[in-house]
């Protein structure tokens, strides 16, 4: 996946992801959230993430 312009919709606190602008906002082409199935915020994962070198 590679990183394009700041998606201003979403709002990453990651700060160790290769996505991750610095200023709280995510730079992937797509995000990925899953399982299918989740009950909280909790029980989400970002398939997206990559953790920086």
């Amino acid at each position: 996946m590679q990183k394009n312009q700041v998606n201003s919709g979403i709002s990453c606190d990651v700060k160790n992801c290769v996505y991750h602008d610095k200023n709280c906002h995510c730079t992937a082409e797509k995000v990925n959230i899953g399982p299918q199935h989740a009950n909280t915020s909790a029980d989400t994962i970002c398939s997206t993430f990559r953790p920086q070198a």
